[in-house]
């Protein structure tokens, strides 16, 4: 029953929603695969859609995609301040998304599905356009640093504002984790201030920690400025 579902579903999501991109001019491809949970329960509420028939799940599959996608074509610019207990500096990071990727994109494409321990399992690939192409490789290349981290959702909310909202507290907390640990890494003395542009690697990776979402992550960052205490 389920295989016969998943089926179904691939052929809906393929077809229907995402017909295939154009090929032959622009076959630059990027791929990544997302997971859906079908009894979904975050930070203890139960999702309003609880539990999730296929075609629910299916969209949920697809909006995170293009989530993603977004963050790897695109990225964020930032602004970061590490904090300092001695200074009384608190940590603060400011991020604004280059782009997005709507749902609905014909560029995504649908390649596989499947059903596993009360997941549904999405892999799809993305046909960059001409103009996406050299901004991905503009991401990917010169002065770039590789960079990592594990983020966190709020532990405890008062109201559930929404399984995508979720993730993506989790993914931005990753991209605060990452940029403090690889700044650790390489900065003799603690920055000011640093900005810059920030993208994914590849596909994030989610799991349920204490009941709430946690993001690991791959970066790509480029820094424009680092402002030293001395500056002020």
């Amino acid at each position: 029953m389920i295989r016969n579902s998943c089926l179904l579903l691939f052929f809906f999501l393929s077809v229907l929603y995402f017909p295939a991109a154009q090929q032959g001019n622009h076959p630059y491809v990027i791929r990544g695969e997302v997971f859906v949970d079908l009894e979904p329960i975050y930070a203890g509420h139960v999702d309003s859609e609880y539990p999730l028939d296929m075609q629910t799940a299916g969209r949920r599959a697809l909006e995170e995609a293009a989530m993603f996608y977004s963050g790897m074509i695109y990225g964020w610019s930032f602004s970061y301040t590490p904090g300092e207990r001695a200074r009384r500096i608190e940590e603060n990071l400011e991020i604004n998304s280059a782009g997005q990727i709507q749902f609905g994109d014909t560029r995504m494409k649908v390649t596989d599905t499947k059903v596993s321990d009360m997941q549904l399992r999405v892999w799809t690939d993305y046909h960059l356009s001409g103009m996406q192409q050299s901004r991905f490789q503009m991401r990917t290349s010169g002065m770039t640093r590789n960079a990592q981290g594990v983020g966190y959702s709020p532990s405890y909310i008062e109201e559930y504002p929404g399984w995508l909202v979720h993730k993506k507290s989790a993914l931005e907390d990753a991209v605060r984790s990452a940029l403090r640990a690889m700044l650790r890494g390489s900065e003799k003395n603690r920055p000011k201030e640093v900005t810059g542009f920030i993208s994914l690697a590849s596909f994030p990776r989610f799991f349920i920690d204490s009941g709430r979402w946690s993001a690991s992550a791959r970066f790509r960052v480029q820094i424009t400025e680092i402002i030293p205490f001395a500056s002020y």
